[in-house]
């Protein structure tokens, strides 16, 4: 087995501990404050929580926002960790082990893109309108199906678009879904809820980075909008409830000079399928071919790419611990740039044109904040 990338630290410090923790902090049955919120915030006194919400930010990774501290003084100020997001470093699968508070390979939901392997069939998470059925497909309980469950009420915050998704009927089901379309209409739906479990997410943030790049000024004025928007939270929200500020995944910049074709590859005819994005690859083999695959596109990548089998990244535990009707959904070869590089492919022309990708094990896109402070009192 080669040495590949580490894995995430599931179950201690990652993205699927913050839904989970919040709800131990608010003395949700059946589930522990594992991150330490409470610590976290101890420094602004003794209190409980009437509130917890949870502002997702869609790209926000912790260290292209270190680098621009000096723009975000409200989110700066906060109480700060680090946590790890999860393998792939994407959207979806983040979502996912948010909305669960379980690792990739307990989900299911594994990729940006992933072949289902009952119909062969790929599937798009984010444009996910159709079949298969999302709780067929995800049927593991939600965090917000359990907290309402409890009788704690729950509030979803998103575009309305996103109310009927496929994904959110998939990882985040439960509880009341509020669509805002604006920062004015956000503000007023968390500010109103008062009592129990809040999530919320904004997408603009990535946008940005994937149409420029982290390194751009478009980039750092969309994190102004970032900054904006929870300084008005802050100020909106009573004295007892705690917003909390995280992300999906961070991102790296990619120059056209880094691309290299997935379809390039040695013996690229063994290939069925190539899904996953341009940072971390599902590529689907003829039967038996893969371990050939494995050894041909290592020696071609080199230090542009960790190569692994199926078994290989499922033993180094980077989907932690898996299910076996969730096995199959990996890819039989999964490739995961390194550096700057891009693995473009004809699968997804526009995507791999995008300058801002994230999906990959660096610490650039893998590393995410997990930022917390008391609304101000005066909503």
């Amino acid at each position: 087995m080669t040495e590949g990338p580490e894995a995430p630290p599931y179950g201690t410090s990652t993205l699927a501990e913050v839904l989970p923790s919040a709800a131990g902090l608010l003395g949700v049955s059946g589930f522990t404050d594992t991150l330490g919120l409470a610590d976290l915030v101890r420094d602004s006194g003794e209190r409980a929580p009437s509130a917890v919400t949870v502002l997702l930010v869609d790209g926000l990774g912790w260290w292209p926002w270190r680098d621009s501290t000096e723009i975000t003084p409200t989110l700066a100020a906060m109480a700060q960790r680090r946590l790890s997001t999860t393998v792939p470093s994407t959207t979806p699968t983040a979502l996912a082990s948010l909305g669960t508070g379980l690792p990739p390979g307990a989900h299911g939901i594994v990729g940006a893109t992933f072949r289902l392997p009952e119909d062969g069939a790929i599937l798009h998470p984010l444009s996910w309108s159709g079949g298969p059925h999302p709780v067929a497909t995800q049927p593991e309980p939600t965090i917000f199906e359990r907290v309402a469950r409890a009788g704690v009420p729950v509030l979803s915050v998103g575009a309305s678009a996103y109310a009927e998704s496929g994904l959110t009927r998939a990882v985040l089901r439960g509880g009341k879904y509020s669509g805002a379309d604006d920062a004015p209409t956000m503000i007023d739906a968390i500010a109103g809820h008062g009592q129990g479990l809040g999530y919320a997410y904004v997408s603009d943030l990535d946008r940005a980075g994937h149409v420029y790049g982290v390194d751009s000024a478009q980039w750092r004025d969309a994190l102004r909008a970032v900054e904006e928007l929870v300084a008005r939270l802050l100020d909106a929200l009573g004295s007892d409830h705690l917003l909390l500020v995280t992300a999906d995944h961070g991102m790296v910049d990619c120059p056209d000079e880094s691309h290299v074709s997935i379809e390039s590859l040695p013996e690229f005819g063994q290939v069925l399928t190539v899904a996953g994005e341009p940072r971390l690859r599902h590529v689907y083999c003829r039967a038996g071919q893969s371990d050939r695959l494995v050894t041909l596109w290592r020696e071609e990548l080199g230090e542009r790419a960790h190569v692994l089998g199926r078994e290989e990244a499922l033993a180094q535990g980077l989907f932690g611990a898996t299910e076996e009707d969730y096995a199959d959904r990996v890819g039989d070869i999964v490739v995961m740039a390194r550096g700057d590089t891009l693995l473009a492919s004809e699968v997804d022309t526009f995507v791999s044109s995008l300058v801002g990708q994230h999906g990959s094990v660096t610490d650039a896109e893998m590393h995410i904040p997990l930022l917390a402070a008391w609304g101000s009192g005066r909503g």
